[in-house]
């Protein structure tokens, strides 16, 4: 029997020793909770693989799947614009969804 590498003989020592430090009264309830704190760390080291692998399963999942990717008109086609009026600098549309987007809230702010 080898626990941590330490043989019979070891740990038979190891028990003489903290029965003649703490006592045969408290030697039982050291024991019972040396017990649960080891039993506690199996469960936490139990959940933490658990929660690992579901992580590890949906990000394999989820570089499986293929990506989705769809086209989107044009804006100022979809807001009827003439071609013209679509192929003014992006400056020029960016300016003027400001202006727009502040004249509203103007007008939202004065009702």
């Amino acid at each position: 029997m080898n626990i941590f590498g330490i043989g019979l003989p070891e740990m038979g020592l190891i028990m003489i020793v903290a029965l003649l430090v703490f006592g045969p009264k408290k030697l039982p309830e050291i024991g019972r909770s040396l017990g649960k704190a080891m039993k506690g760390f199996q469960d936490a080291s139990k959940e933490f693989e658990t929660e690992f692998k579901k992580e590890a399963e949906r990000l394999e999942k989820t570089v499986a799947e293929p990506m989705k990717a769809t086209l989107e008109k044009p804006r100022a086609i979809s807001e009827g614009k003439t071609a013209a009026q679509a192929d003014e600098p992006a400056e020029a549309q960016i300016e003027a969804q400001i202006v727009e987007e502040t004249e509203v809230a103007d007008e939202a702010q004065s009702a």
